[in-house]
């Protein structure tokens, strides 16, 4: 368990935990530039001393070819020895590869073993740094042919000095970058989570006010070219859209459950009042209470099964099976007619719309299918027929619909009635739930049958429109898109 602890803690520090993303963020974004102000500044170091350096070794080198060209043939001796002034030309000495044949005045410049290994031919020339009169040399030690070996010296104390002043600079630089890393790396996370820090405030306030009107100011700019913070904030203005939408359809819904819910309760009240006093109503008055209450419990509890329905947006998957329309069709026309005997259903069934399946719920789609020729037969007159007709089009149908050649085949369900039609001023609110027109106000109903049936189409993949008819009535079209060959996947 401790390992596992332990390792918890290395992934996710405790001051990460604690810090806000703000500072995080400026934290990253300033030891990122700082990082790259320090190695810059580091890398200029290291090249101006290897700069100063490598022309201090130029120098020595040419001193060395000038003593050489000048002093060949010459005995091991100190040729030069002004090096300790800064005007000065090197000091020179030659050296032997054997200590015997040593000059008998003392060398100016250091011999070590290295030297007389040079002048054997033992080893390469080579850099040193000595230090001699108090102030520091660069040496060179390079053959100078015969057994001997040739000692170039310069003062490298300027070197050093404009070594140690770029050093002061390069440090002040990279201080001065890393402030600067500090406030860009704060400047940063507060212009770029500044649409995150809107989105948190406009969901506290929701939050608070419980009120999902409120939206994020997005920067003007084609949303092409917003960036991912930006399109974030557009994804929860769209969220909050929904959700207003949501809650407001909410909201009506129970308005309107309560305003319908309202008579039915009321009359069912009375009539179970009516009824306890039993004692002083004759037969045929305690039949017409008995009646009434019977019938306002079945029309509550249609209502109340309606409202269940349509709170549910969605079909359930495991009930979902390929049901073959034109039988679902041939069901709900049948059913219609023992339900409304003085209207005509007709139903005619097009050439590739009888073996057509799509993938559903069976019940659900005649609870749809009932609706429509519900809703028909209640608006024709008696003895008017209501034309029922369904039709294929795509590829396999013989058209050229909207499937298109190759595109699958598409199903059309028609209900048309010979009624009144629908007002063009009612046309946009027919699926509007509770929404019933003037025309339809005396009629038995709670306005919630074509509602119910557009979302159980949607929930299908399917769209119902309604429009009026040619030469009058209503006109409801079901369009089931194009579906694919036969064994390919579908979905509702």
């Amino acid at each position: 368990m401790s390992g596992v602890r332990r390792l918890t803690q290395t992934r996710d520090p405790r001051w990460r935990r604690r810090r806000p993303l703000r500072t995080r963020l400026a934290v990253a974004a300033s030891a990122a530039v700082a990082l790259v102000a320090v190695g810059v500044c580091a890398a200029a170091f290291f090249v101006i001393r290897y700069e100063l350096l490598h022309q201090l070794d130029l120098s020595l080198t040419q001193s060395a070819t000038r003593v050489i060209q000048e002093n060949r043939g010459e005995g091991p001796q100190t040729v030069a020895g002004e090096c300790r002034y800064l005007s000065a030309p090197a000091c020179a000495q030659i050296v032997p590869a054997d200590p015997a044949a040593d000059p008998d005045a003392a060398y100016l410049l250091p011999v070590a073993t290295p030297v007389r290994e040079v002048a054997a031919g033992k080893r390469a020339p080579y850099y040193s740094n000595v230090s001699r009169f108090g102030q520091p040399l660069r040496m060179l030690t390079t053959p100078f042919g015969d057994g001997r070996a040739l000692q170039v010296a310069l003062r490298a104390d300027p070197v050093e000095k404009g070594v140690r002043q770029a050093a002061v600079l390069l440090a002040a630089v990279g201080g001065a970058g890393v402030l600067l890393a500090g406030l860009l790396g704060y400047a940063v996370s507060r212009t770029g989570l500044a649409p995150v820090a809107r989105l948190t405030s406009t969901a506290e306030r929701i939050a608070a006010t419980r009120d999902p009107r409120h939206r994020i100011e997005l920067p003007p700019g084609p949303p092409g070219r917003q960036d991912e913070v930006t399109r974030l904030a557009a994804s929860f203005n769209t969220m909050l859209g929904e959700l207003e939408q949501s809650v407001s359809s909410q909201r009506r819904l129970v308005a309107d459950a309560s305003h319908e819910l309202r008579t039915p309760l009321t009359a069912l009240r009375t009539n179970a009042e009516l009824l306890a006093r039993g004692d002083r109503l004759t037969p045929a008055q305690r039949e017409r209470a008995s009646g009434a209450l019977g019938r306002g419990i079945r029309e509550v509890t249609g209502l109340v099964n309606d409202l269940i329905e349509l709170a549910r947006d969605e079909e359930p998957l495991p009930l979902l099976e390929d049901v073959r329309i034109a039988e679902v069709v041939e069901h709900a026309v049948a059913v219609a007619r023992t339900h409304w005997p003085q209207t005509p259903f007709l139903l005619d069934v097009g050439a590739g719309a009888a073996e057509a399946v799509r993938p559903g719920v069976p019940a659900r789609l005649a609870r749809l299918l009932t609706n429509l020729l519900d809703n028909a037969a209640k608006f024709s007159p008696p003895g008017t027929p209501v034309e029922v007709a369904l039709s294929a089009y795509g590829s396999g149908s013989g058209s050229t619909g909207a499937g298109g050649p190759g595109g699958g085949t598409g199903l059309e369900l028609t209900v048309r009635d010979h009624g009144p039609g629908i007002p063009a001023e009612d046309l946009p609110y027919v699926f509007d739930r509770f929404y019933r027109a003037e025309a339809a106000r005396a009629l038995p109903g709670s306005g919630l049958g074509l509602a119910m049936a557009r979302q159980i189409a949607r929930a299908h993949g399917a769209e119902l429109t309604a429009g009026a008819a040619p030469g009058g009535g209503a006109l409801f079209t079901l369009a089931f898109g194009a579906q694919g060959p036969p064994g390919g996947p579908h979905s509702p």
